[in-house]
């Protein structure tokens, strides 16, 4: 496995497990500037458990599966991540909402998961 493969993918691991965990449990510090644009966007936060959370925490499992040793399992969860990210992206866009989440997924998580994806298609 590639070193960069490796690294690519442990961030995007981390970046989002911490991200799903703490839509799940609501976590304050990052509510501050979730809560808003959620609100700006139109999207109910009843949905930080179900769909934003899990699919965020089953993104970051599915590419641990991944480098455990079972790669289908995480190029589908890395798919499975740039679908969600371009999709938020998008529902951000749709309501002229340019406010730090939208930033955050489009420069930050969306990247990490279209290279943890392209990394992992070429190794």
């Amino acid at each position: 496995m590639p070193t960069a493969h490796l690294v690519v993918t442990l961030i995007a691991i981390g970046a989002n497990a911490f991200s799903g965990l703490a839509a799940i449990t609501r976590f304050g510090p990052i509510m501050k500037t979730l809560g808003p644009a959620m609100e700006t966007a139109g999207i109910p936060q009843s949905w930080l458990i179900f769909p934003i959370g899990t699919l965020k925490t089953a993104g970051a499992a599915g590419l641990a599966i991944g480098l455990l040793g079972v790669p289908l399992i995480g190029t589908a969860a890395a798919i499975g991540l740039v679908l969600f990210f371009v999709c938020a992206a998008y529902t951000h866009i749709r309501v002229s909402d340019y406010s730090q989440t939208f930033f955050g997924a489009v420069t930050f998580f969306l990247p990490l998961a279209i290279a943890s994806l392209a990394l992992g298609l070429a190794g």
